[in-house]
């Protein structure tokens, strides 16, 4: 019988194995890969943290301080590897769960690898990442260049020449944009709805920081402040085809999980066009896109910057009615019938980052593991 079985090797599942082991606690890691923090080793190349670094380490082991506070990707990597070794984390790795169910007063759990295990608590650490989403649009069958999802984009060298298009301006959106025309590709984003956008830093101060200290203004002073930073700082952006969201970027990360896009250089490539603004699509055409203004345009690769699904409920039996309207779990300890099982990083509305969230995640899990052996 295992105490604590934890699904998944990323951020989240290590955090939360470094606060167990840090209190003497057992514990075994499935990892569906082969390595620890798969989805780092293999985003694109030129991704750092949007966060500050003095936020974002996983609990009991600080960043190196040599580390930039916008930690790159690759030195990422290495301090996840890092934090495995010190905690003593070893995954089983490339046997992925591909069932979690009760069974009696425990869960039993079954892995790719054919094996059933029995488990007194099971923490589900597998990620708001998991499942790449891919929309389906009219005439795609049709379309005779290429479509990829951006988790498979690394960098700009295979789109030399070639007209591209992204539909999404989320964080990914926008930076895969602003890395295409940094290497003179021909891009454009289809934006379908109003967006809030805020620079990474302010006279050199992290935007991040600055949204902490404002939250904690009261009667939501702080939301119109920044808002008013927004307006002076970002501007009319209109006349560029963006529409900003009537709320603030706090408060729509709060009341809809929908993260702001934090700028790292995409708003002067617009504003230069370099990076055309389009609005949504309608449908593919043979050689390009129809968008729902009737403009019709060609483009030779589409990059879906469309997010991605948890999807828990894919091996998680019985988890319907724990999901929220965004189809993640609604806390991080599992009540009634999921009694025993722990979600860790699933909440997406709190001004740390998805990182924050894990760390606060894995504190309130591990004290009631503790509070509970």
């Amino acid at each position: 019988m295992i105490d604590n079985l934890i699904i998944g090797a990323g951020p989240a599942g290590l955090a939360t194995a470094g606060r167990l082991r840090h209190r003497g606690l057992n514990f075994e890691v499935f990892e569906s890969t082969d390595k620890i923090a798969w989805t780092w080793h293999n985003h694109y190349d030129r991704l750092c943290l949007h966060t500050v670094k003095e936020l974002s380490s996983l609990p009991h082991l600080p960043f190196p301080k040599d580390y930039p506070r916008y930690v790159p990707r690759l030195d990422l990597v290495k301090y996840y590897e890092d934090y495995a070794r010190h905690f003593k984390i070893e995954p089983h790795f490339e046997e992925a769960v591909e069932e979690v169910k009760r069974a009696g007063d425990h869960w039993q759990v079954t892995t790719s690898k054919g094996k059933t295990y029995e488990a007194r608590r099971v923490i589900v650490a597998s990620g708001v990442n998991r499942v790449p989403f891919s929309p389906f649009w009219p005439g795609q069958d049709e379309f005779q260049g290429e479509i990829v999802h951006s988790r498979a984009y690394k960098n700009a060298t295979p789109f030399r020449n070639r007209r591209v298009l992204i539909i999404g301006m989320g964080n990914t959106g926008a930076e895969l944009a602003l890395d295409l025309s940094e290497n003179d590709v021909e891009v454009a984003i289809s934006v379908r709805s109003p967006i809030n956008i805020v620079p990474r830093d302010i006279n050199g101060r992290p935007t991040q920081l600055t949204a902490r200290q404002l939250a904690k203004l009261p009667f939501g002073l702080g939301d119109w402040l920044g808002t008013q930073i927004r307006k002076r700082i970002i501007g009319d952006l209109r006349p560029f085809g963006l529409e900003t969201a009537t709320i603030s970027p706090a408060r729509q990360l709060r009341e809809t999980g929908k993260t702001p896009v934090i700028d790292l250089g995409t708003l002067d490539h617009i504003r230069a066009g370099r990076i055309k603004i389009l609005p949504d699509i309608q449908e593919f055409t043979t050689h390009g896109v129809m968008l729902v203004n009737g403009t019709e345009l060609p483009f030779d690769c589409v990059i879906l910057a469309t997010g991605y699904r948890a999807k828990v409920e894919d091996f998680v039996v019985g988890i319907d009615p724990f999901l929220d309207q965004y189809g993640v779990p609604k806390g991080p300890i599992g009540t009634g019938d999921l009694n025993g099982l722990y979600f860790v990083g699933f909440d997406n509305y709190k001004l740390g980052g998805i990182l924050g969230t894990i760390n606060s995640d894995s504190a309130t899990i591990a004290n009631h593991i503790q509070s509970k052996s």
